[in-house]
């Protein structure tokens, strides 16, 4: 069934003349007559020279048998030849599907150098196939719709009308957390201390908790502490990343604040005399009757509790009404970022934009005095701004680790993230050993894998972001480094991040301080024309998706794939078609892109938009 046309012909040929001479079939009776007769007019003409007539009887007798030998042998040689050839032809084109199953990517890409199709489309093809020639992790993941999302991106259609543009209408919502009605507190029963554990954004929510805790035990707030991370690695303290005379004023209304402990106090063996609260002493989402019942003796006894970590230790609900707006009030209103980071973060944003004095909708909150355009009517006469998305990749080793997921590196990358576990997650390490954990199939399949960068390049495409379009990536190291961002790289070449809009002398003030440029990202999102998350349980990303949502007016769009969904397309890489797949992915994620009011038990910080944070014009 292998078999070619013309090996047909040359097979069969070859098999019906070695059958005739292994069968050897009698001619027929007239045949055979003729036959004799000639044979005997042959010898009788012979006759007169005795000797010569035998000679030439033995001679045609043994002429005959050597011309049959010899065509019997040259016909088994022919039909050796052909079942070769054809063994040859059914190994050829078995080795050919063997090969586009294992990579069809790289076959589809080879078609490509064929198509009537410019000459950037063959390259990012070109690219695509080196894929497979970095580090294991890029050599077949989703190879196959990688090729797919290149020819879609060649084509170059216009972006959907709505890509940019937030699907609920939600401009009746203000912000209003800023205002006030009730007494300031004096902060009499005693001090409390806290030094916020996590990176910059666990220690923006243990901050803004610590106040609400400050006014609900009527207690008077020490200007928090940050604590040094051995995964961090950043030393920053408060006043390195927010101005702390801002902080105190704003606050001062609801909440009295200072610098550091009376001196009378700075004496004191906190943890001797049992004024020191861990996060083991508290539980997860305390709820305000927690910290009157426990905390509140303690201030009256020893004038002075210090919480250690602190994170999420207080709950989203049941919180009193006001208590619950401070909280807004101080995430949205009373961190403001140093003149350092917000001159840094300007830069950012105008390079992005490619423009230096338009503003954003948020530029004014996030840049405080920066954000206004230094010359009079400089703005009126500046060029559009390039309008450009951010992309909050969560795909650094502590989350790929943690997820105890699989990411196509086999052996060793399953070695390498067990090492990272035994260090840094002990208590994982444990519970694997004692428990039968889920498989990474089976962890995909619930939405529990952080996106891979293949991955995410993929949602893009099928949302119908186009190959120009100008993508800010925030996050810190990505695990697999360079080569694992090959592809989301290939298909948009105008990806950068702060690394690359700055120069050596510009970022070179925040290098070795984890939090300060994690502030920077913090901006540079947040004033972004749309915004895509990866993992919508980072607290980075819940916090810029937060702040968009208080300020933008309805207006800020922000891209939060749902994972379980998008795994239920994924899985089915190897048969979907672009088009079934750009169908399916934009409608996981426009399901996703309304925001919804708070829902009980919910942060204010990620969803501002209730009666607490915010204020409606809506009868």
């Amino acid at each position: 069934m292998f078999r070619s046309s013309n090996n047909d012909d040359f097979s069969g040929s070859s098999d019906l003349n070695e059958e005739d001479m292994i069968k050897d079939p009698q001619p027929d009776a007239s045949t055979s007559g003729n036959l004799r007769k000639s044979v005997s007019q042959s010898t009788s003409s012979l006759t007169s020279n005795g000797s010569v007539e035998s000679i030439s009887a033995t001679r045609f007798s043994h002429g005959s048998r050597r011309k049959s030998k010899r065509w019997r042998g040259w016909c088994q040689r022919r039909g050796i030849a052909g079942l070769a050839l054809l063994v040859l032809v059914f190994f050829i084109f078995n080795s050919w599907m063997l090969y586009r199953i294992r990579d069809p990517g790289r076959a589809a890409g080879i078609k490509v150098k064929y198509l009537k199709m410019n000459s950037s489309t063959v390259s990012i093809k070109e690219e695509l196939v080196k894929l497979g020639k970095g580090k294991k992790p890029q050599k077949t993941i989703y190879a196959r719709l990688l090729a797919k999302a290149s020819h879609a991106l060649a084509e170059n259609k216009p972006e959907p009308e709505d890509l940019w543009v937030d699907h609920d209408n939600a401009s009746f919502w203000k912000p209003c957390a800023d205002q006030r009605d009730w007494e300031p507190s004096e902060g009499n029963n005693g001090y409390i201390m806290v030094t916020a554990n996590g990176g910059i954004n666990q220690q923006r929510v243990a901050i803004c908790n610590a106040v609400a805790v400050a006014r609900l035990l009527n207690a008077t707030l020490v200007l928090p502490g940050l604590m040094y991370s051995s995964v961090w690695r950043d030393a920053s303290q408060f006043g390195n990343i927010y101005q702390e005379d801002h902080f105190i004023n704003y606050l001062k209304p609801d909440v009295r604040t200072v610098k550091e402990l009376p001196k009378q106090l700075k004496s004191l063996d906190l943890d001797a005399i049992g004024s020191v609260v861990s996060d083991a002493d508290i539980v997860k989402e305390a709820k305000p009757g927690f910290y009157k019942k426990y905390i509140l003796p303690i201030l009256h006894l020893n004038r002075v509790v210090h919480f250690v970590g602190f994170g999420n230790r207080l709950a989203s609900d049941p919180i009193p009404f006001k208590v619950q707006r401070l909280r807004c009030r101080c995430n949205f209103h009373a961190l403001r970022f140093v003149p350092k980071i917000q001159e840094t973060g300007a830069l950012l944003i105008q390079r992005m934009r490619q423009n230096m004095s338009q503003l954003g909708p948020l530029d004014k909150h996030l840049l405080g005095p920066l954000a206004e355009p230094k010359k009079k009517g400089q703005r009126s006469h500046s060029t559009k701004a390039s309008r450009y998305l951010a992309l909050h990749l969560r795909f650094e080793i502590d989350m790929v680790a943690h997820s105890l997921c699989e990411f196509g590196g086999g052996k060793e990358e399953q070695k390498e993230l067990e090492a990272y576990r035994e260090k840094h997650f002990p208590a994982l390490i444990e519970l694997k050993k004692t428990q039968k954990l889920p498989s990474t199939a089976a962890l995909r399949e619930e939405g529990l894998c952080p996106l891979m960068p293949e991955e995410t390049v993929l949602m893009l495409a099928a949302l119908g972001f186009n190959r120009k379009t100008r993508i800010y990536l925030a996050g810190a190291h990505i695990y697999g480094g360079k080569s694992r961002l090959t592809a989301l790289t290939t298909l948009f070449p105008n990806l950068v991040t702060k690394e690359n809009l700055l120069s050596s002398a510009e970022i070179e003030p925040f290098a070795n301080f984890s939090s300060q440029l994690a502030a920077l990202d913090f901006i540079t999102c947040t004033a972004a024309d749309n915004f895509a998350m990866t993992d919508s349980g980072s607290q980075f990303s819940s916090l810029v998706s937060g702040y968009r949502i208080y300020y933008g007016g309805g207006e800020m769009p922000t891209i939060r794939p749902n994972k379980r969904r998008l795994a239920d397309i994924f899985v089915k890489n190897n048969t979907i078609e672009w088009s079934v797949f750009e169908k399916r992915v934009r409608k996981a994620v426009r399901q996703t892109k309304r925001v919804f009011s708070r829902p009980t038990g919910r942060s204010v910080y990620r969803y501002p938009r209730c009666p607490e944070c915010m204020c409606s014009d809506q009868p």
